[in-house]
């Protein structure tokens, strides 16, 4: 249809209107074709004479498309339309961002915004442009994303009008860079130093005007460098065009640049002491504006991040102070009062005067000379040909040349700044792409236009040019790839603006030729530009003025003054003032005007490999160039940059000129859309095709408009034809391409008339029937209400006094059963009590005389036990001193029969030489000879034996007397302690009649207390009756209950913060760590070694073990994620007896009179505490004793084992010798034949007796120095020399060997004497400790009688023995307590050594060792005989449930435990299994008692884990929930083996006998705990990170109820690259199939939890992370997408939500109480706010719903919802001003509490790891031989 049928009666339209440009209104009457009457909304009628199409008024866009988020989605595009949508955006709804296409338009909102955190900067990290809400991260990320995807060089363009914001948003725009950009999650110096040049360039380049209070007064274009893995490595900036005047001049109600004002502000600070500053006032160059302050900015804070910026970015302080200086120079330089001198007209002259106090400061700081100084700025130097003279200047020349040197100075030292910058950002690494960023000043136009406007509008002709060519060929690339046929789009060229300015006649070219003239001016200037540029279209002479001119721009026509234009263009110094500060001694003054080039300091060097402009700054005056050509080239230069990138536009929109927060001034706004090109943009997508639709959106939106005959399905595209064939019959209005459906301007909004009058059509007919239906309904209802109402109040009549009289009856009979029951009450509660006294008292006095029956018949035990045990050891020493004498007897008369069979072998070898003939003779005596031998064989070894038994006797002998005397001494000891023991219970005998007293005294004062009860008696049964009335009509306080209430949640939500930001902290200090080891592995890498030389001992763990001092220390820690609950305390603390004290207090009753002898009661403790104290050291005196004689015995029957060797081998000597004789002497020739056998043997002799003299004297040797180590140790303590003992054993010096065996046994000698003095040392550290503890006992027993005296000092005496009695009384108990704690630590020892003895007997039996007499000694109680005792061993270790290793092979076996353990072989076995094994290493370890390795075994287990989880488990789920898992079954069998009560409710016998006896491992829970909160934030990270792709698509995007898609239409205009995938998602995901999806991934996850059997209460903790996280992103995007926001998407969202709930409830998440399903409320909320009714009867009931959701995320979703259909009611903007005004306090609260606008997607809930004991036997517990071969490395015992 064509566009005039459009304006029918009813039609709404635009008018034009002088106040606010454009205002509504309706046509009255329909279109005639000469005139159009309208209507406004005020009721004023207008008729408007159309003479063509174009006179026609703007149509309005339907209220379904009003507030889109991209102006290219209005059906209608126009300037009013656009102007409307950006109004209602920002001013209705608080939206500061709109797309215009590829453009985003911002608008200031002067009002500071939550929607730039890093919240915000992930929510729009990795999505598609068009996604989400339009936002400067928006654009950045398209930028980043093109720049990883394509490879190509990006730019940002952001340009505005002053006070636009465009400086703002420049800085979030590389804030997001720096955050998407970084090299990790935190921020590297590289980005700090980029987004620290920030504050220094505002500081030095903005300043505040009239229109904005932070204004740019220059142009900067900043690149961002990128390395190929896209993090930041560098940056680089170049400046436009300081506006250089604003240093000597500012307007009023401006500022000059912000550095001035802030080093006057903090000119306490102590780098500027000596700068001579005063107040901004004081200065001429600060104080011409006469407002000095800007609103909330603090000048001395923004000072001090100036300077810290300037640190940052590496400059000196040297600089630093420098730039001080320069900048306190030029304040005092304005201050230099140049005073008219002598002479009038051309021969004025100037003058400083001598009283001027500015100059010497001035001179002083710039490190000039005054004098010179003084002279040049008063006069100049003409140069004529070969000659030169001074000429004075005048007054106003002077100031002039002043203020031109103020200006060259600031501009060179800002161009120096930020040249420093540039170097300091400068990367050395090879960049491989990058980011510009260009925040330059937008098209400006005031009443007088000079210089600067004229450079600031030829930059924005160049960027619209670039602008314009960019939309157009974007728009035409789009056709192109959509296959349509389209025309060429006519758009505004500005290339002739642009040649009128740069050609060869244009007007830079004159200006500079004007600027070469000596004589020129403005005036001749002007007037050549009337002569040459008259032929141009854009240049004109306007009609009033001759020093004007005017240039039609792109936006505007501009007239810009001429004065000024020539001496700004030149922007020249006097030479003489240039060479005074050339030669300052101040470094950095002297280099500002020697270097190559102030003016390209500022540069960085030119990409795509052209040179910068040539220097500007040459020594001589005529090859300086123009400020003009300078910008030229600048300007060229850059637009070739920005030609070689992708451009990115943002235009910046000031809304008003009086700064008031969200006030929209149409008519300033369309003045800067015109001027920003953003009309432009819509007038060339007008002129196309701007509307477009997938074929699958256009046919869900329209297919009501079809007939059944008009679907093929299917085919979406044919569907699509056959609608729009039917109802729009011109072709030319549309255009079907590849993949989308493009239509003309007007055409949706056409058919979005059609489908509105059709479903309204519908809606009728539907209600029709309805209403009558429900009609009918309500009168049968009603007639049917009627009689049963009736029937009912009757019947309620009747009922209710049958009730009264009931009541009546009942309550009378009530009152008499209470009364009844409350006297019978009473009584039984007097006579329980009485009775529970007297049974209280009966009983103590029976435990009493039981436990001290039990005291005496363990006494009578003990003494039997111990004489039986003296009597054996006596009898078996007697024994064997018997037997030791019969020995030496025997040996006496071995010794005889030796030499009488001695002297009878020297007969017969006599007779043998003398009857060497008679051989049988021979024969037969040699025979008798061996036999004889024999016997001195054997009689020798007698002999021998008995010598060895006689020295021995002499020695037991000894022993036996010390033994005797120790006998007598213990004795002794005996019968002190049956003294004490006596005295003892004397007074245990008066303490039992005090008690006595007090139990006779309590009972008279009880009856006492019931005769005075029995007077009161009925007083109080008065009271009490009106009291229980009182209590029965009273209620609770509600106020009380609601503070007890708000203080116990508030209490609770306190401890749930600090636990978590406690695992906050791990998580930071995991990630640090891992970190720390990634940065050494790149260190260790960059060093060439890859080497890892890591164990055990300086693991990254070992760092959070505490030591033993604080293991042993640590007590009762409350069971959190924070750790685990200490177990046993290893100190028997001051503290828990001081609570025992207080539990006994509140349980002994004690008289309130009596006397007692405090004194005497006082004396008798100190003397049972003194006998108690020489018990205890007594016996141990006595075990040392005992321990010393063992090892004298064990000492005496090694020296007898080796006298018998010594024996046995002199036989074998003496064997051999007669072999060799007798091998000798055999022969049968004569005797000279045996001759050299019988000298060998002789020989042989000579040798072995040699050798013996030579062992003899060892052996000697030996016995000297064992002498010298006994006599220096007992006697003097100094070992005596070698040399000095050899000396005296032997005259002569001994051999080679004999002094190296000397030296071995002087070093045994040495060695022995140190470990005595070690063990002296360790007795005297002993006996400190004992001192120490005793010191610190009577310590503290002192400050508790001091206290007990202090508080009794001013009590009666009966109070006072009262007190005493019971403090002693407490005492006493604790004490007892304390010898029941030792008493079972010794027997724990008895046991354990039993133990060990049954072992070693049975070894000593299967070694085959008879009975040995110290072994003799069994149990008593044992009854077993020898024989049995290795079968009971071996069927008691088959259940101690302990494995034993070698303590060389703990890395191997660790790393079979855990590193080679596979998650697969894991599932197949017992879960827990791991942890068992470990927990069985550790229990055989506290069983032998090992506490090195115990540390040892634990770090090296935690090692393992986490270097495993590092290595392989990063993304592995499966193996962190096996480590997970295992580490928890660790946790809790560390308590349920603790031995602490809380921990064994649910333990067996066999349990609690497996508790761990030596070791408190407390400590290590602790460290377990963290270690499992670190695997489990892995796990939920791999969890989080795995369905974040899925997340929106599946619980947003998903439709799940058929049939309800309202979707209204989208733009479908993004930009043609942002449309592609996510680069972490390659594949996108189909709508239809991501909810099953997710639902997939969450019952995976489920499953792989369950399988490593973690318990369900962490699985419960797990998903409900998990389902915040799915909560916080899918809220997050819902605020962040306005096309989801309406009740249909409610709907569909709340159904998929509903999936996810009835999920959790069929995995039996919640069973748990972790509350899995609240953790959705928010989303859930968000989605009932979307569908509830929005009217103001619901703002109660809406801000009651809305509780779990955020003030600002309510209003945030009201202003995003828009009505798929106008049948459904828009929000108006009164109802959320009353939704606000309601959640008022709930707003302000959260403004306090710095609450954002997103939710936290990285908040972690506090984990908890509940409890959860084992029921598992270790003795029953098999490892499996699949588990890496382990059988063979441990051993079960």
């Amino acid at each position: 249809m064509s566009t005039k049928e459009l304006y029918t009666k009813g039609a709404r339209v635009w008018i034009k209107d002088p106040q606010t440009v454009w205002k509504p209104a309706s046509v009255t009457t329909d279109f005639d074709g000469k005139s159009l009457p309208v209507e406004d909304e005020a009721g004023n009628a207008h008729t408007i004479s159309i003479k063509e199409d174009a006179d026609l008024p703007p149509l309005r866009n339907p209220e379904i498309l009003i507030g889109e988020n991209d102006l290219t989605s209005l059906s209608y595009l126009h300037e009013p339309a656009v102007l409307h949508n950006l109004e209602v955006r920002f001013v209705d709804r608080n939206e500061i961002y709109t797309y215009c296409g590829i453009v985003l338009v911002a608008i200031n909102p002067y009002y500071n915004l939550q929607i730039y955190n890093n919240d915000t900067i992930m929510a729009y990290r990795g999505q598609n442009m068009g996604d989400l809400d339009p936002h400067i991260y928006a654009v950045s990320e398209e930028a980043f994303k093109l720049m990883e995807r394509d490879g190509v060089n990006q730019s940002i363009i952001v340009s505005g009008e002053s006070g636009a914001g465009k400086t703002v948003s420049a800085k979030y725009s590389m804030r997001y860079f720096a955050s998407v950009g970084g090299t990790g999650e935190t921020e590297t110096q590289v980005e700090r130093r980029v987004m620290a040049s920030s504050p220094i360039m505002e500081a030095i380049g903005n300043a505040k005007t009239t229109r904005n209070d932070n204004s740019s007064r220059f142009g900067k274009y900043i690149e961002i460098d990128f390395s190929k893995s896209f993090h930041i490595i560098g940056a680089s900036m170049r400046t436009y065009l300081l506006e250089k005047s604003r240093v000597v001049f500012q307007a009023n109600d401006e500022r000059n640049y912000h550095i001035f004002y802030q080093m006057c502000a903090a000119r306490e600070e102590k780098e500027l002491l000596g700068l001579s500053l005063r107040e901004s006032d004081d200065f001429i160059y600060t104080n011409q504006g006469n407002n000095p302050n800007i609103d909330n900015v603090d000048d001395v804070k923004e000072f001090k991040a100036f300077k810290e910026a300037l640190k940052l970015l590496g400059f000196n302080d040297g600089d630093i102070g420098s730039i001080y200086k320069i900048m306190a120079a030029i304040l005092h330089l304005g201050n230099v009062k140049i005073s008219p001198g002598s002479g009038r007209g051309d021969s004025e002259t100037s003058t400083v005067r001598d009283e001027d106090a500015s100059l010497p400061v001035v001179a002083s700081l710039l490190e000039v000379d005054e004098k010179l100084l003084r002279q040049w700025l008063c006069n100049k130097k003409v140069v004529a040909r070969n000659d030169s003279y001074v000429t004075p200047l005048k007054a106003a020349e002077a100031s002039q040349a002043r203020d031109a040197l103020a200006k060259c100075i600031y501009s060179n030292l800002f161009d120096w700044i930020v040249f420093q910058i540039n170097k300091a950002l400068k990367t050395s690494h090879k960049v491989n792409k990058f980011i510009g960023v260009l925040d330059i000043y937008g098209f400006e136009t005031f009443e007088i236009n000079s210089f600067e406007q004229f450079c600031i509008n030829y930059a924005n002709e160049k960027l619209q040019q670039q602008f314009n060519q960019h939309v157009f060929k974007l728009e035409q690339e789009e056709y192109i790839k959509e296959g349509i046929e389209w025309k060429m789009i006519d758009f505004y060229d500005n290339q002739p603006c642009i040649d009128l300015i740069e050609s060869k006649l244009g007007v830079l070219a004159l200006l500079d030729e004007e600027c070469r003239v000596p004589k020129g001016s403005d005036k001749s200037w002007v007037d050549k530009l009337y002569d040459k540029c008259k032929k141009w279209e854009h240049f004109s002479k306007p009609r009033l003025s001759q020093t004007a001119f005017l240039v039609r721009h792109f936006a505007d026509q501009v007239e810009y003054e001429c004065d000024g234009f020539l001496h700004k263009n030149r922007d020249t110094v006097m030479e003489e003032q240039v060479v005074i500060l050339k030669a300052s001694k101040n470094k950095l003054v002297s280099d500002l005007f020697i270097s190559e080039g102030p003016d390209t300091l500022g540069a960085p060097p030119a990409r795509g490999g052209k040179l910068p402009p040539p220097s500007a700054a040459g020594n001589k005056k005529a090859h300086k160039k123009t400020v003009g050509s300078q910008f030229r080239d600048s300007l060229n230069l850059l637009m070739d940059n920005l030609n070689s990138t992708n451009p990115h536009y943002v235009r910046c929109i000031k809304p008003n000129d009086a700064k008031q927060a969200f006030m929209f001034d149409n008519t300033r706004a369309v003045q800067q859309l015109r001027a920003c090109g953003v009309l432009e943009t819509v007038r060339i997508s007008a002129a196309g095709y701007p509307s477009r639709w997938t074929y699958h959106d256009f046919y869900v939106r329209y297919r009501v408009l079809c007939h059944s005959k008009d679907v093929k399905q299917g085919d979406y595209r044919k569907t699509c034809e056959n609608i729009v064939a039917r109802l729009i019959p011109d072709p030319d209005k549309y255009q079907f391409g590849k993949n989308k459906l493009f239509f003309r301007a007007g055409q949706v909004a056409y058919m979005e008339k059609l489908r509105s009058d059709k479903l309204k059509a519908c809606g009728i007919m539907i209600q029709k029937n309805v209403k009558m239906w429900l009609y009918r309904k309500k009168y049968l209802r009603i007639q049917a209400a009627t009689g049963t109402i009736q029937r009912w109040v009757r019947g309620h009549t009747a009922r209710r006094k049958v009730t009264d009289i009931r009541r009546n009856r009942a309550a009378v009979k009530m009152q008499a059963v209470v009364r009844g029951w409350l006297q019978l009450k009473r009584y039984q509660k007097m006579r329980k009590l009485a009775i529970g006294l007297q049974a209280q008292i009966r009983a103590w006095r029976a435990r009493r005389e039981y436990g001290e029956m039990r005291r005496n018949k363990a006494a009578l035990t003990i003494q039997t036990r111990v004489r039986g045990w003296l009597q054996r050891k006596r009898y078996q020493k007697s024994l064997r001193m018997i037997v030791m004498a019969q020995s030496a007897v025997r040996r006496h008369f071995a010794k005889k029969e030796l030499k009488k069979l001695k002297i009878e072998a020297k007969s017969v070898n006599h007779q043998r030489e003398l009857n060497k003939g008679l051989e049988n003779k021979i024969i037969s005596l040699q025979q008798r000879l061996t036999e004889a031998k024999e016997e001195s064989k054997s009689l020798r070894s007698k002999v021998e034996k008995g010598a060895e038994l006689s020295g021995e006797l002499v020695k037991f002998k000894k022993t036996e007397e010390e033994s005797k005397i120790k006998g007598n001494k213990i004795k002794e000891l005996e019968e002190e302690l049956r003294s004490v023991k006596a005295e003892l219970a004397h007074e245990t005998d008066e303490k039992v009649d005090l008690v006595t007293e007090k139990v006779r005294s309590e009972e008279e004062w009880a009856n006492a207390q019931v005769v005075h009860k029995e007077e009161i008696g009925k007083l109080k049964e008065e009271l009490e009756n009106s009291k229980k009335l009182v209590e029965s009509s009273s209620q609770i306080d509600p106020e009380q209950v609601s503070r007890l209430e708000s203080e116990k949640t508030a209490i609770h939500q306190e401890y749930e913060q600090e636990r978590i930001a406690y695992q906050k902290l791990l998580k930071d200090f995991n990630r640090l760590e891992m970190a720390n080891e990634n940065l050494q592995d790149e260190v260790n890498i960059l060093r060439g070694g890859n080497m890892h030389n890591r164990t055990i001992s300086n693991v990254s763990m070992t760092s959070s073990i505490m030591g033993e001092e604080d293991m042993s220390l640590r007590v009762g820690e409350e069971e959190s994620a924070y750790g685990s609950v200490s177990g046993r305390s290893s100190l028997v603390s001051t503290l828990d007896r001081r609570d025992r004290d207080r539990q006994l207090e509140s349980l002994t009753v004690l008289p309130e009179n009596g006397q007692q002898d405090v004194g005497l009661m006082m004396k008798l403790q100190g003397a049972l505490k003194e006998a108690h104290r020489e018990k205890e050291a007594l016996e141990r005196k006595l075990e040392d004793i005992e321990n010393s004689v063992a090892g004298a015995e064990r000492q005496s029957a090694e020296i007898l084992k080796l006298q018998e060797l010594e024996i046995e081998n002199g036989k074998l000597r003496e064997d051999m010798g007669r072999l060799r004789l007798s091998v000798a002497n055999q022969g049968t020739g004569e005797a000279g034949e045996n001759e050299a056998a019988r000298e060998m043997a002789d020989q042989f002799e000579a040798m072995q007796e040699e050798l013996d003299r030579r062992r003899a004297e060892c052996l000697q040797l030996k016995t000297v120095l064992a002498n010298v180590q006994l006599s220096g140790t007992v006697e003097s303590g100094e070992p005596s020399s070698l040399m000095s003992e050899a000396g005296s054993g032997h005259g002569s010096a001994p051999e080679a060997e004999e002094l190296l065996l000397a030296y071995e046994t002087q070093k045994n000698v040495i060695q022995q004497l140190q470990a005595s003095l070690n063990q002296e040392r360790e007795r005297a550290v002993t006996v400190e400790k004992e001192l120490r503890a005793e010191v610190e006992k009577v310590g503290n027993l002192n400050r508790d009688q001091q206290a007990v005296i202090q508080t009794n000092m001013n009590k009666a005496p009966s109070n006072q023995t009262e007190a005493y009695m019971q403090h002693e009384l407490t005492r006493l108990t604790g004490e007892n307590f304390d010898l029941r704690e030792k008493i079972e630590n010794l027997n724990d020892s008895v046991k354990r050594l039993k133990r060990q003895l049954k072992t070693y007997m049975k070894k000593l039996q299967e070694s085959g060792v008879g009975n040995i007499g110290d072994m003799d000694e069994r149990d008593p109680d044992s009854t077993e005989s020898d024989q049995t005792l290795p079968v009971i061993l071996k069927k008691e270790a088959e259940y101690l449930g302990m494995l034993e290793y070698s303590k060389d092979q703990e890395e191997k076996l660790l790393k079979s435990i855990i590193t080679d353990l596979k998650p697969r072989v894991a599932s197949q076995m017992l879960p827990g299994m791991p942890a068992y094994i470990v927990f069985m290493l550790i229990r055989h370890l506290d069983h032998i008692n090992d506490d090195k390795n115990v540390r040892s075994l634990i770090q090296g287990g935690i090692s393992h884990i986490k270097k495993t989880i590092k290595k392989r488990g990063q993304t592995d789920i499966e193996l962190k929930t096996l480590w997970l898992s295992n580490t928890l079954r660790l946790l809790h069998c560390l308590k349920q083996y603790s031995g602490e009560p809380q921990f064994q409710a649910e333990s067996s016998a066999k349990q609690i006998e497996h508790c761990l006896r030596n070791f408190d491992l407390s400590a290590y829970r602790r460290v377990l705990s963290d270690i499992a909160v670190w695997i489990y934030q892995g796990i939920t990270k791999v969890m989080e990170e795995e369905v974040q792709p899925g997340l929106v698509v599946a619980l947003l995007e998903h439709e799940g109820i058929g049939g309800l898609s309202g979707d209204k239409p989208r733009p479908m205009r993004g930009r043609a690259g942002s449309t592609g995938n996510d680069l972490d998602t390659p594949t996108h995901l189909d709508p239809k199939e991501a909810l099953d999806g997710l639902l997939t991934q969450l019952t995976r996850f489920h499953l792989v939890l369950q399988k490593h059997g973690l318990d369900p209460e962490i699985i419960s903790q797990i998903f409900r992370q998990i389902f915040y996280y799915l909560c916080a992103g899918s809220l997050n995007n819902l605020l962040l997408r306005k096309d989801m926001c309406h009740w249909s998407r409610g709907m569909q969202i709340r159904y998929n939500i509903a999936q996810l709930e009835q999920w959790a409830r069929d995995q039996n998440l919640e069973d748990t109480g972790s509350k899995v399903i609240d953790t959705l409320l928010p989303i859930i909320q968000a989605t009932q706010l979307l569908q509830a009714r929005k009217s103001e009867e619901d703002v109660p009931g809406i801000c009651d719903m809305c509780d779990k959701l955020r003030v600002s995320q309510i209003i945030k979703i009201l202003n995003l919802y828009t009505p798929a259909d106008e049948f459904e009611e828009r929000v108006s903007p009164a109802f959320v001003r009353k939704i606000q005004n309601k959640l008022q306090e709930r707003a302000m609260e959260e403004a306090k509490n710095q609450v954002t606008l997103l939710m936290d997607t990285k908040f972690s809930f506090a984990v908890r790891f509940p409890f959860n004991p084992s029921n598992i036997n270790f003795a029953e517990l098999e490892i499996p031989q699949m588990y890496n071969n382990l059988p063979q490395l441990v051993r079960k015992v």
